[in-house]
């Protein structure tokens, strides 16, 4: 196995983000690695011929002008205020894969958190990155209780 290069931070930026964008870091500095960052803003759909069309598409540009205020808060408590960051708009998976392909990226590390009931059985996020991903994948464990 061949040190990390170049490593993808995918973060929701929830609370949790600062923990998994530490091990993101923690990683990159360990492998002497670039290290990137995405942030998806999940697609919200709109009636192509509605009177919805306009306040979805604000709406939607409110939302990631957001994350983008968001995404630089959390690069700067990181310290990785020169790393690349893409904020994109679509399917989170589709859009993670997307990045890391273009940016050559060599590890993806992103949170996982316990599921319980039909959270188990919905497809989500991780599990679909982890097969779908074209290099290493690693999901840092959230919500988890002391035992």
């Amino acid at each position: 196995m061949s040190d990390y290069r170049k490593i993808l931070l995918a973060v929701d930026l929830s609370d949790d983000s600062e923990i998994i964008g530490k091990r993101a870091v923690d990683m990159a500095n360990r492998y002497q690695a670039d290290i990137c960052l995405v942030h998806v803003v999940e697609y919200v759909p709109v009636e192509p011929m509605g009177e919805a069309l306009l306040p979805s598409v604000q709406i939607e540009d409110e939302l990631v002008n957001s994350a983008k205020t968001r995404f630089e808060a959390l690069a700067a408590s990181l310290g990785v205020s020169d790393a690349p960051r893409f904020v994109e708009v679509g399917n989170i998976k589709a859009e993670v894969i997307r990045v890391a392909r273009d940016q050559e990226c060599d590890l993806i590390v992103l949170g996982c958190r316990e599921r319980h009931g039909l959270a188990i059985i919905i497809n989500f996020t991780e599990d679909t990155m982890l097969h779908a991903a074209p290099c290493d994948v690693l999901a840092v464990r959230l919500g988890q209780k002391d035992s």
